[in-house]
């Protein structure tokens, strides 16, 4: 069985490290590369950096940072936030990021999807799906990133993430909005319902507070990841601890 995964989250605006509660109330919690190299030498597998206000502000990624963080790390890093176009894509690899993640402009225009695994191969392209509860259904979210502009975006989620799969996605990861930042534990039912969609990797993300949250979204949705912020940010968790923890209960993990 393949190793899950853990995965700790940057949230970057203005080139500093983010963290709020349900996409809303951000508070500085550092700089994006000395927590880099902190969380890569503590064991994490992969680290996600979400430039959080690239789309709602219409501009590309901000390469620099980018750059500086892969000096420091030797763990794969993806990149998410104003990648708009195949060059935007590229750019991103090249200054040294190992996948890129597309969200709101792959529901802008799902080509894009397509263009970027062409070119690139389909194991550096993530689909982010931002998912919110509407009235009993899983309803797609866009620009999340700022709370001003956000809103819905007239899809479903399991029909999107089927999409994204099908237009050459590598990786989904299911950002659960209701869990955000509150640490209650992943939306075990959401990603159950995802996983039977797809063939390919899901990374769950959202809601992350102990290490039995993580242990019962290994254990009861399959996922391939998962993915956290405030409670790695915090210190509440540590990646060591938790990983000992999952080996403990036969989680199978890279220790």
């Amino acid at each position: 069985m393949l190793a899950r995964r853990i995965i700790p989250c940057l949230d970057v605006r203005g080139g500093r490290v983010v963290k709020g509660v349900r996409f809303r109330d951000h508070i500085d919690v550092g700089d994006p590369v000395e927590m880099a190299h902190a969380y890569s030498a503590e064991g994490a597998d992969e680290l996600v950096f979400y430039d959080i206000t690239a789309s709602p502000e219409g501009r590309g990624p901000e390469l620099g940072w980018i750059e500086a963080v892969a000096r420091v790390i030797d763990i794969p890093f993806c990149v998410a936030g104003g990648i708009r176009t195949l060059d935007h894509a590229l750019a991103c690899l090249t200054a040294g990021a190992d996948k890129v993640s597309i969200n709101s402009p792959a529901l802008e225009r799902p080509d894009l999807t397509e263009e970027i695994a062409q070119v690139a191969g389909s194991q550096c392209v993530v689909v982010g799906v931002d998912s919110e509860q509407v009235e009993g259904q899983w309803r797609v979210r866009q620009y999340t990133g700022d709370p001003s502009r956000q809103k819905d975006a007239g899809r479903l989620t399991l029909d999107w993430i089927a999409e994204a799969q099908s237009r050459g996605a590598g990786e989904i990861v299911l950002n659960c909005m209701d869990r955000d930042g509150v640490r209650q534990g992943y939306d075990i039912e959401q990603l159950q319902a995802a996983r039977s969609r797809l063939s390919i990797p899901l990374i769950a993300s959202g809601g992350a507070g102990s290490a039995e949250h993580f242990r019962d979204v290994f254990d009861q949705a399959d996922v391939s990841g998962a993915l956290a912020a405030s409670v790695f940010h915090s210190r509440k968790l540590t990646v060591p601890d938790l990983k000992q923890r999952l080996a403990r209960w036969h989680i199978p993990v890279r220790l």
